[in-house]
C-alpha cells in the first residue's frame, strides 16, 4: 500500500507540474512584452534541461517548480489599464453619476453602423433616466455558431425613455483579435459597453454572419430590476477607478454578472454560467425568463429576432418592433 501510496503521489506531483509548464508556457506567449516567440520556448528548454540533468526527483520538482515561481511572479506584476490604443467601438469607459432616482449615464455608445463599413461612424452619449420609471428587464442571448457558447446583453426597460443596455466585453486594443485561450491570461481589459439597443443588437443581426439572436422577458419587476440596474453602476464606476483583467473563466459576460450580485443571494453555481451557450435554458428552469408555458424550443424558436431586426432597421419603433409577438411580453412582471 506504501509503495501505490508513493506512485500516486509522484503521479499527482508530475501532473501538477505539468500542468504548470503549460500554463507557464501559454502566459509567456499571450503576455510577455516581447519576444513572444522567442522567450515561451526558451523557457520550455530550460524546464526540458532541468528534466534531463537535475537528479533527484524531489530536486527535478523543485527546480521545474522555481522556473514556475519566476513567470507567475512576473505575471502577477501585470496590472490592467485604461489608457492603451483602442478600437473604437471600446475607445471609451463608461461611468455614471446618481443623485436619488436620477441616473446619468456618460459614454452611452450609439454609434452609426452601415453594412460594409468597417468603420462605424463614432458617437459617444449621456443619458440621463429616472429609476421610479424602470420597468423591467429583457434580456438578449447572442451565439456565434457555437451551441456551447453565448453572448448574454442585459436590457433596461425605461416608460420615459429609450431602453439601456449593458454588454460585458473584452476590451481590445487597435490590431487586436479575440482569443479564447488568450482570455484565460492577462491579454484584454474587462469593459462594460453602455450602450442604445440598436447599436449592440443591430452590430450582431444585421452586420455580422453566422450569428443569432434571442430576445427574452425576464421575471424582474421594477423593483428586482432596481436593484440589477444598481449592480451595474456599481460595477461601472468601480471599472472607471480600477480597471480589472478579463478572464475567459472566472471575470467573462456571464460569471460577471453573478459575481456583480450580493454573494448570499447568487443563484446555485451551475456549469451553464461559465459553458454558458444554454443559458436560456438555465433560466426558464428557475423561472427567471417568461415562457408562456411553451416548451424550451419552441420558446428558442419564437425568441429569434434576427430577421425582424433586420427589417426594423434604423426604425425610431426599432426596439417595439422586435418585441411584438415574443414569448413573455404580454405578460405584467412580477412587482
Amino acid at each position: 500500500m506504501k509503495k501505490l501510496a508513493s506512485i500516486a503521489l509522484k503521479g499527482i506531483a508530475w501532473l501538477i507540474t505539468l500542468g504548470g509548464v503549460v500554463w507557464a508556457f501559454g502566459a509567456l506567449h499571450f503576455d510577455f512584452p516581447f519576444g513572444r516567440v522567442v522567450v515561451p520556448w526558451a523557457y520550455l528548454i530550460a524546464v526540458v534541461a532541468v528534466l534531463v540533468w537535475v537528479r533527484p526527483m524531489l530536486k527535478k520538482l523543485a527546480a521545474v517548480g522555481s522556473l514556475f515561481a519566476v513567470v507567475l511572479g512576473w505575471w502577477l506584476t501585470l496590472q490592467p489599464r485604461n489608457d492603451r490604443q483602442w478600437l473604437p467601438n471600446n475607445a471609451e469607459v463608461a461611468w455614471a453619476e446618481v443623485a436619488g432616482d436620477s441616473v446619468t449615464l456618460h459614454h452611452v455608445r450609439n454609434f452609426d453602423y452601415k453594412a460594409g463599413n468597417t468603420e462605424p461612424s463614432p458617437r459617444w452619449e449621456t443619458h440621463t433616466v429616472n429609476l421610479t420609471q424602470l420597468t423591467g428587464v429583457d434580456l438578449f442571448i447572442n451565439q456565434w455558431g457555437d451551441p456551447l457558447m453565448a453572448h448574454p446583453i442585459v436590457s433596461f426597460q425605461f416608460a420615459d425613455a429609450p431602453p439601456v443596455c449593458f454588454s460585458i466585453e473584452t476590451r481590445k486594443e487597435v490590431g487586436e483579435g479575440y482569443s479564447a485561450i488568450g482570455g484565460i491570461y492577462r491579454q484584454f481589459e474587462l469593459i462594460y459597453i453602455v450602450a442604445d439597443e440598436r447599436d449592440v443588437i443591430r452590430v450582431r443581426t444585421q452586420l455580422t454572419n453566422g450569428e443569432t439572436t434571442r430576445l427574452y422577458r425576464t421575471a424582474f419587476g421594477p423593483f428586482a430590476a432596481r436593484e440589477r440596474f444598481m449592480e451595474y453602476i456599481h460595477s461601472l464606476n468601480s471599472l472607471k477607478e480600477h480597471p480589472r483583467w478579463y478572464n475567459a473563466i472566472t471575470t467573462n459576460c456571464t460569471t460577471s454578472i453573478r459575481a456583480q450580485h450580493p454573494s448570499q443571494e447568487r443563484a446555485h453555481w451551475d456549469w451553464r454560467i461559465l459553458i454558458n451557450g444554454s443559458l436560456d435554458e438555465f433560466l426558464a428552469e428557475r423561472g427567471a425568463i417568461l415562457t408562456d408555458g411553451l416548451p424550451l424550443a419552441e420558446l428558442k424558436a419564437k425568441a429569434l429576432i434576427n430577421s425582424v431586426a433586420l427589417a426594423a432597421d434604423l426604425d425610431p419603433d426599432f426596439s417595439k418592433l422586435i418585441r411584438e409577438g415574443r414569448p413573455g411580453f404580454g405578460a405584467k412582471p412580477v412587482p
